[in-house]
Formats: C-alpha cells, structure tokens, sequence
C-alpha cells in the first residue's frame, strides 16, 4: 500500500503525478476505456486539510462549476442527469438510458436501499459518537456484480467515526482515475458529504483518506499537460500551497451553518428548471440558510449560465459575489481560460508566476 499524505488536494496531485513520472512505480494496464498506468500498489490518499477541496492548478484546468454543482446533487439524493449535462454534455456517455446514472452516489446513499443511510449514520454517531458501525453503502452486490452496463459505483463504502471531537471518513474505492476521479470529482464530492455530516452531527471536521485499490492515470491530453509540471517549483521551501498564495489567511468558509434545512433547500434549488431561470432574479427571492448555496452556488450557476450565453461581463460580476474565495479564484481562472478577448497568457492564468 502507498500512502500520499497531503495537505490538501493541490499536494496530493502533485505527488500523484511524482508517483507516475516513477516508471518503477506503475505497470501499463489495459482497461475497457483504454490504456492506463496503475500503480503496483493501492493507494491511500491523506487529506490533512479537507475543506481545501479546490484544484487551483492550473494546468489541471478542472470545471469548478461542475464539480461543485455535482457535489450539492449528491446531497440531495438525485440520480437524473439534466442538473449535471447542463455543465458537461458528456455525461450523458455514463448513461444506459440517458436520462439517469444508476451509481449515482447521491441516489445511493439517501433512498436506492429504501432507507436515507445519512441521516441513520447521523443519529447513531450523535447518540454514540464512539460507534464504529457507521458505514455509508454504494454497492449493491445483487445488483452491480457483474452488471453489464455504462456505470456502476466506483465508490463502494464510506466509514464514519468520530475522534477527538471530529468527524474522520475513509472512502473505499475499486477504480479511481487519479485527474479526473482520486483529484478531480471525489475529493470535491466526498469532502463536502464530510463537512456536511459534521456539520448536523455537530462536530469539526477530521481527516478524509481516501483507499483507491486500482489507483491509475488514462494516458490522454490531460495527463501531457501535467505530467511536465515542476514539482520541484511547488516543493521548493519558497513556494507555497495554492492555499497560500490565493487564499491567503482567510478562514474557510462553513457551507452549512443551518444543515438541518439543506435538504429544503437543495430540492428547491435544483426544481428550477429550465436552468436557463438561473440568469434571474427568482434565485435571489429565496432566503438561503445555508452559504452552501446562497454565497456560492448562486452566484456559481449565474455566472455559468452568462457564460454558456457569451455574456463574459456578467459572467465575472457574479463570479466576483462568490464568497468562498477559493470557488471564486477556481471559477474565475476557468472562465478566463475560455474568454477569447483576453489575449495575454498570465492573464487567463496560463503561466506560473
């Protein structure tokens, strides 16, 4: 078993891409989506500080819109695709109906096994926070086992436990692709369930260590832009995280002050279609409870949806009322990055300063 201990999932990517510029460290393996470098061992994932969820590198050039947007849906238990295929079209390929995603992780843990595993998990660990039998279930053995479709789980079960007055997670997972799954999606998707179970246990948050069994990168475009980065720049005493040098000192932002009216309010969030009604005012007549939604996705899916239109100027003025600065620096880069009047590579974020 390898171990990368990170601070947060900007180091824990820049050791991932350490562990496969090794070629002592991989195998080249075929899988059903093509050819791969699997580590020759599973990997754990240590996530010291999960709450600084957001990949601010920028040769990653991950959809911060998406991935955040996704994270809320899982909450709310959802399994359709139309919230997600507004962000990314080609969600649709993960579909066998097109309509649904049938390891849709949300679905999975608040009804598919006819019961809302996370508010059981809740209740056990407020009434014995020494319980160690909270586990979180995604995979059906009757039905995913050997299931001869576009999607199963590739997050099998989730152990909660509370130590020293915080919430620790361990996610299990069968396959996980280090750019777009381990540092793309999971570590946006998970840390948020994280923070939202302590946020109604009542506790702070612990750490997230994620177990990977095929842990491996896709050998395409993604992984030529970013397996020539300089670890040395970023490993150098001199360098800070991107924590450091775009966040500053300012405190995470809590997402859920009042955790116990998400469930409201997600739900009311996501039945505003057609998501083109994101653009107005309808968003802003809600009294939001949670920053989860009101200072972040809010302005998030206005700004995307001024996007998607071509409005650019609109799109940054509400990209700037984001309040979780990491979101918003995350948010801004990627939108910079598709401006096509910006002309000047620093500007859309391209070089390292």
């Amino acid at each position: 078993m390898k171990v990368i201990n990170a601070r947060n999932v900007n180091d824990a990517l820049l050791k991932g891409i350490d562990l496969f510029n090794n070629e002592t460290n991989y195998r080249v393996q075929e899988s059903r989506n093509g050819t791969t470098y699997e580590s020759l061992e599973p990997v754990t994932t240590v996530y010291n500080k999960p709450c600084e969820r957001v990949c601010l590198i920028a040769e990653r050039d991950a959809n911060p819109f998406f991935h955040y947007i996704e994270s809320l849906w899982m909450l709310s238990g959802r399994s359709d695709l139309k919230p997600l295929t507004y962000f990314v079209k080609s969600m649709e390929d993960f579909s066998d109906d097109g309509d649904m995603l049938w390891g849709a992780y949300g679905w999975r843990w608040r009804s598919y096994f006819l019961k809302d595993q996370l508010e059981i998990i809740v209740k056990m660990l407020k009434e014995n926070p020494e319980d160690r039998r909270a586990v979180l279930q995604m995979w059906d053995a009757d039905k995913d086992l050997n299931r001869q479709g576009k999607d199963v789980p590739c997050n099998t079960n989730i152990y909660f436990k509370i130590r020293e007055g915080k919430l620790n997670m361990t996610v299990c997972n069968r396959s996980n692709d280090m750019l777009w799954g381990a540092y793309g999606a999971n570590v946006v998707h998970m840390s948020v369930l994280q923070e939202y179970m302590a946020a109604k246990i009542e506790v702070e948050v612990g750490v997230y260590r994620q177990v990977s069994d095929s842990f491996h990168i896709y050998l395409n475009p993604v992984w030529d832009k970013v397996k020539n980065i300089e670890i040395d720049i970023y490993a150098h005493k001199d360098i800070k995280n991107p924590y450091d040098t775009y966040i500053n000192e300012h405190e995470h932002l809590p997402l859920f002050p009042n955790a116990n009216t998400l469930d409201w309010e997600l739900n009311k969030f996501f039945n505003m279609y057609p998501v083109d009604n994101w653009l107005y005012d309808d968003l802003d007549d809600i009294n939001w409870s949670n920053s989860a939604l009101k200072d972040i996705a809010v302005p998030m899916v206005r700004a995307y949806a001024s996007y998607k239109n071509g409005d650019f100027k609109y799109a940054y003025e509400k990209i700037n009322d984001i309040k979780a600065l990491d979101w918003r620096r995350a948010c801004l880069d990627w939108v910079r990055k598709r401006d096509k009047t910006i002309t000047n590579p620093a500007e859309k974020g391209e070089t390292h300063d």
